[in-house]
């Protein structure tokens, strides 16, 4: 909330509030006579959610296109590599079992048990390696967590693209998922760690926008593919799951440890060069470096629950981390369960809506995978301007809504095979419910975990979100097929019906964190109630150079 003053005019009751605070602001510091004339001039008053941060903020200028800043973008990249990685397999699979190469040489048919084995494996393989992918990234760094990843990947990658049984893909789906997982415990780990805080929502929103940058190439290579006569159709979208992970593991020697991290193992030194340079513009004396210095050292830990492999407790046992485990499952649950599951079975969905050719279904997963990443993509760049609970809370209710019409226009459509509008208005709005959820959903599908968290908890935390990721992925991926063969567009009122519960869970329990370093939501989870904390907000003034003066 943002109000203007013109002092030399009427006098209103804020404006005396802002006059009166002037005299104060003289006294405190009467040598800064020019800050003192543009205060008492022309000023404003707004409110924040952290008073320094927005005043260290306002005399801190990060440029864009700095030696620096395009080395900084070259970090959160190589995290972005791994959400593509992840996204890749999103949409490779539902175009697989369409192709009738692919069930030449498998037989697996497109719903039922066989295919729930193939998606699912996916899902395991990411539970069994949560626990390994933690403490991976707490002892040996995000960067070698990254790496590790990426050499599974492709390990999982060679193994699928020269499967000849159901059981050798099964393994290698396997593999796949448990490389994934390393690298999605490290990566929103680093992308938040190493982003200034100004920039956090959106660096962090834009890794998880990587889904689409992996879906959309593998809807789109799926549908080339599918014109070859051979086995090639198949194995090619499965060789080039391999380009991501292999970028990976060339950029990781190219960028640092993140500051965080580098605080958690004592090598104090090396975090502050880092924010120096990356955060401060190589200004020592930067006004943020020494704010976010402050607030690590304060708050990190070196004894931490990052150096025992094996300790989990402080995720539940205490008021603080109960809060910020909500957060997570939260969003780690909702996530993956508001009907976005369905996607893994679009080609299904499309047949069923009386779109059977499979090249038709395989383009319109193409076009759905665009317009969901324009949604995500848009959400990440407002990222850090937009309130994490105002997102959520309607963006659930309106995915709710479009499931709804979409199940409504499906069952009528179920009665009369042949109207085409019907059809076309179940698809619209499928098509409007991904995008919606996209925006709301996938940028702060990376950003509340990593922000959730607390350095020395943040590796073991993501690794239990993605436990609780694979475990309702695999509830999609195993029951989606089964129950899409037997009770078909019914199935997705239970989406509606749920969307709605968590549409009351983001309103009671979903605690708001723009606008604040990572340090200082420890205050706002050590409060009673966290939610009403993290909604109080500062009121500071602002001069009419943009720089702001103090806090009122």
């Amino acid at each position: 909330m943002e109000k203007d003053y013109h002092l030399s005019n009427s006098k209103t009751d804020e404006a005396e509030h802002l006059e009166s605070a002037a005299p104060q602001l003289h006294h405190q510091n009467n040598t800064d006579n020019e800050a003192y004339k543009s205060y008492h001039g022309e000023g404003k008053v707004k409110e924040v959610a952290n008073a320094a941060l927005a005043k260290a903020l306002s005399e801190e200028t990060i440029p864009k296109f700095s030696r620096e800043s395009l080395h900084l973008y070259l970090m959160c990249f190589t995290t972005f590599l791994c959400a593509i990685a992840n996204g890749y397999d999103g949409s490779l699979m539902t175009g697989l079992i369409a192709m009738e190469q692919f069930q030449n040489v498998f037989h697996s048919g497109t719903t039922g048990s066989t295919v729930s084995v193939i998606f699912s494996m996916y899902t395991v393989g990411s539970m069994v390696a949560a626990p390994f992918a933690a403490i991976i990234s707490d002892r040996f760094g995000r960067r070698k967590g990254m790496f590790a990843g990426a050499a599974v990947i492709i390990i999982g990658a060679v193994i699928a693209t020269t499967s000849k049984h159901i059981a050798q893909i099964v393994v290698a789906r396997l593999i796949l998922g448990a490389g994934v997982q390393i690298c999605t415990v490290s990566a929103p780990a680093y992308c938040i760690e190493v982003s200034p805080p100004h920039m956090r929502g959106k660096m962090t929103g834009i890794y998880n926008c990587g889904y689409f940058g992996g879906a959309i190439p593998a809807a789109a290579i799926t549908f080339g593919t599918s014109y070859i006569q051979s086995n090639l159709a198949w194995q090619l979208p499965l060789i080039f799951q391999c380009f991501a992970a292999i970028f990976v593991m060339i950029f990781v020697f190219f960028i640092p440890d993140s500051p965080r991290w580098l605080m958690s193992q004592g090598r104090t030194e090396e975090a502050h060069a880092f924010l120096v340079k990356y955060h401060g513009n190589n200004n020592p004396q930067s006004a943020l470096v020494k704010l976010e210095l402050e607030e690590m050292m304060e708050g990190i830990r070196q004894d931490g629950i990052d150096k025992v492999w094996w300790d989990y407790r402080p995720l539940f046992l205490s008021h603080n981390g109960r809060w910020r485990m909500a957060q997570v499952l939260m969003i780690s649950i909702f996530g993956q369960f508001s009907g976005n599951g369905l996607g893994e079975l679009q080609t299904v969905i499309y047949n069923n809506l009386g779109y059977t050719k499979v090249a038709t279904q395989l383009a319109l997963n193409l076009a759905n995978s665009v317009c969901s990443a324009i949604g995500a993509v848009t959400a990440a760049f407002l990222t850090d301007r937009m309130p994490r609970r105002k997102v959520l809370v309607p963006g659930t209710f309106a995915c709710a809504v479009f499931l709804a019409i979409n199940a409504g226009l499906s069952a009528a459509l179920a009665k009369d095979t042949t109207n085409v509008k019907l059809s076309q208005g179940a698809l619209a709005a499928y098509y409007f419910f991904n995008i919606i959820f996209s925006f709301t959903y996938t940028p702060l599908q990376g950003v509340i975990p990593a922000e959730a968290l607390e350095t020395t908890m943040r590796a073991k935390g993501l690794a239990l979100s993605g436990v609780l990721v694979s475990a309702v992925g695999f509830i999609n991926q195993f029951a989606g097929p089964i129950a899409l063969g037997n009770i078909g567009y019914k199935y997705t009122y239970i989406f509606v019906g749920w969307d709605c519960v968590e549409t009351a869970a983001w309103y009671f329990f979903g605690v708001e964190s723009q606008g604040r370093t990572l340090e200082q939501l420890e205050w706002v989870y050590n409060q009673k109630n966290p939610v009403k904390a993290s909604l109080k907000a500062d009121k500071v003034a602002v001069a009419a150079d943009g720089h702001i003066i103090e806090e009122l």
